[in-house]
């Protein structure tokens, strides 16, 4: 993947566990900061899907 610029939650500021996030007009891209390389593709639906779920605390234990 071309170079692209990685955001990372402001929480996570100086952590080294945090997930990144790039967004392009065709999908987000999204990975952990300690595995750069493993990265998942989401299309913006996706993307939108997942974040509305976590919001909504579907992911809480």
């Amino acid at each position: 993947m071309e170079n692209r610029s990685w955001i990372r939650p402001a929480a996570c500021s100086n952590a080294s566990n945090c997930p990144e996030v790039t967004v392009t007009p065709d999908a987000v891209y999204v990975r952990s900061s300690l595995l750069p390389d493993a990265i998942a593709q989401l299309t913006p639906a996706e993307w939108r899907d997942l974040v509305a779920a976590i919001r909504d605390g579907e992911f809480d234990v």
